[in-house]
């Protein structure tokens, strides 16, 4: 773990409230932990500037946007090669239905989560986009029922206690 960054309890602190709320602002975050609004800014600044911090993200609910069925896929690829991953890779991270890959070890090489309006618009999905593919030598779907955040993301180890009990 050599690109790992050394933190303290304060980091680790300021981390867990910005994980649970991007949005609050330094003079928060600084009451909360119990720093200066000072010390606060330049503690964010240096876990951005260490790469701890990569940026903020917007979370919409697929659901509003009329894409309420959700679903994992499996895809195998053959032959998992180079020059055929770049584009599939590419091709599946700019579908609108696309919310993350991932690149796998075993028997499937990928696990798309897709967020698709009802079974048809599924059903289109995997025969259009995946199977006509020639390199896609399997597809296995499996529908989410319900999701859960976890986190807040810290580092292994024993975590400092920041309450007094």
């Amino acid at each position: 773990m050599a690109d790992s960054v050394v933190l303290d309890a304060i980091d680790l602190h300021i981390l867990r409230l910005l994980q649970n709320d991007a949005r609050s602002t330094y003079r928060e975050l600084a009451a909360d932990v119990g720093v200066a609004p000072s010390t606060c800014l330049d503690r964010v600044a240096r876990l951005r500037r260490t790469g701890v911090i990569l940026g903020h993200q917007l979370r919409l609910d697929p659901a509003k946007l009329g894409r309420g069925l959700e679903a994992l896929l499996l895809v195998q690829v053959r032959p998992h090669r180079r020059e055929l991953i770049g584009p599939f890779v590419d091709r599946i991270r700019a579908l609108p239905e696309s919310r993350a890959l991932f690149h796998l070890t075993g028997p499937d090489d990928y696990l798309v989560h897709v967020a698709v309006a009802d079974p048809a618009d599924l059903q289109r999905l995997v025969l259009d986009e995946f199977t006509s593919r020639r390199e896609v030598a399997r597809v296995e779907t499996r529908l989410i029922f319900q999701q859960w955040e976890c986190g807040p993301l810290l580092p292994p180890g024993p975590s400092p206690s920041l309450s007094a009990d």
